[in-house]
């Protein structure tokens, strides 16, 4: 069996995952990853080269001679990282970024559901902060969402509860540049209620294969208080994730959405990310993304039993057909530890401790913002570890997770205490 040498392009708990997996593959040769992270350092080779560093990244991949890039964050999709790597002759997992605008613009998403009949809530596009307010109170219907249409690292939905709120979060988006360009267009859209649940998938552009499904906990605060993060925790399986509304959101979401876009000329191979809000009426699309999510590959990977460079090779050659996958029935729960002041601002440099005496069958800790200083692990994000374990119940996972937290510490260290209370 030939070894491949993989490199992993990003540096948060999603890459410490994704390396964590590759490096259970028997086909595995030498790993790298960058930026990569204090954790990802014990499995990879880190190199200091920004994911956005799209010249730098290629020149590495080149200098390496590595099998397989994989491309795990957003932004480096965005910008064409893949379509980068395949022009050099260098095999890449992920979209290209013609199909990573899927995630990129919010509004191409909606106005390729509205095309192709696939379910989403009823929505208007926007470009002038004066019109978008005027429409608001117009319509009078509370509570309201109001999306920056481009990539804002997960915190560009927000849910306002009166018109004040949301003449707010327009101003804030359009006038004031809280996320830059990807605030140039909103979308104002209707609130949907209802249980909220991710489905991942690998495609080929024609194959279809959705992962184990994930739930995700967004606000920071226990009982989904707060603002909005990157994810404070997530689980899979959903309990709300039956085999009825499996089959029906193939159906009717998942098959539809990869022909849609290989019909509008954007073939989309490598990780499709669909976050659906259950209603009443059925199924919804919340919002797509273009990659692996973060916390849920951190609870959906683990649970995985095919080999993912098998997998990533079926996806680039077209072939995801002949492949099986095969999920693990257990449960498993991630707890995001982060620092004091997260999603707002927050200091670094801390030193964790603990982190080894969390070991033990089944039990994970992912390094999402870690560094090494003077042969310590430091504290160097918002979020900083994901603490993931697997159980035969959703209650032994929850336990086993939070078992693991409680043995690390860092100054002001954050977490939910509610992750899994579904």
């Amino acid at each position: 069996m030939s070894k491949v040498d993989v490199f992993v392009v990003g540096g948060g708990g999603r890459e410490h995952a994704i390396v964590k997996k590759l490096s259970e593959s028997p086909r595995c040769g030498k790993l790298y990853a960058a930026p990569g992270n204090a954790g990802i350092a014990r499995l990879a080779k880190c190199l200091p080269v920004a994911a956005t560093d799209l010249d730098g990244v290629v020149a590495a991949a080149r200098e390496l001679g590595v099998g397989c890039v994989f491309v795990a964050p957003d932004d480096p999709l965005a910008m064409g990282l893949v379509d980068r790597l395949t022009a050099a002759g260098i095999r890449a997992f992920g979209p290209t970024a013609a199909a990573a605008e899927i995630e990129g613009s919010k509004v191409f998403a909606k106005n390729l559901m509205k095309k192709y009949g696939i379910p989403t809530a009823a929505y208007e596009v926007f470009s002038d902060p004066d019109e978008a307010a005027a429409y608001v109170k117009g319509a009078g219907k509370y509570p309201v969402v109001v999306k920056a249409d481009g990539l804002a690292l997960g915190k560009g939905a927000i849910i306002a509860q009166d018109y004040e709120e949301a003449a707010r979060a327009i101003d804030s988006i359009m006038r004031e540049k809280a996320f830059g360009r990807s605030g140039d267009r909103i979308v104002v859209e209707e609130y949907l209620t209802g249980p909220e649940l991710t489905v991942l998938a690998f495609t080929d552009g024609r194959t279809v294969v959705p992962m184990v499904s994930a739930q995700d906990h967004k606000k920071v605060y226990d009982g989904d208080r707060g603002p909005n993060t990157g994810g404070m925790g997530a689980i899979a399986p959903s309990p709300h994730f039956t085999p009825e509304l499996a089959e029906r959101c193939t159906r009717e979401i998942f098959i539809p959405t990869i022909e849609a876009m290989r019909a509008e000329g954007r073939v989309f191979k490598g990780v499709i990310y669909f976050q659906m809000m259950i209603a009443k009426d059925g199924p919804k699309v919340i919002e797509y993304n273009a990659r692996f999510g973060d916390p849920e590959a951190q609870v959906v990977l683990p649970l995985m039993k095919a080999d993912l460079i098998d997998v990533m090779d079926a996806v680039i050659d077209g072939r995801l057909d002949e492949i099986k996958i095969e999920w693990d029935s257990r449960t498993a729960v991630c707890v995001c530890m982060a620092s004091a002041g997260y999603p707002g601002k927050y200091e670094k440099g801390f030193p964790i401790f603990g982190l080894d005496d969390v070991s033990g069958e089944d039990i994970y800790v992912y390094h999402a913002g870690t560094a090494e200083k003077d042969g310590k692990i430091v504290t160097a994000g918002g979020r900083v570890l994901g603490v993931t374990a697997l159980g035969a119940t959703l209650k032994e996972a929850r336990a086993k997770a939070y078992a693991g937290v409680a043995k690390i510490k860092f100054e002001g260290a954050h977490y939910r205490a509610d992750i899994g209370r579904v």
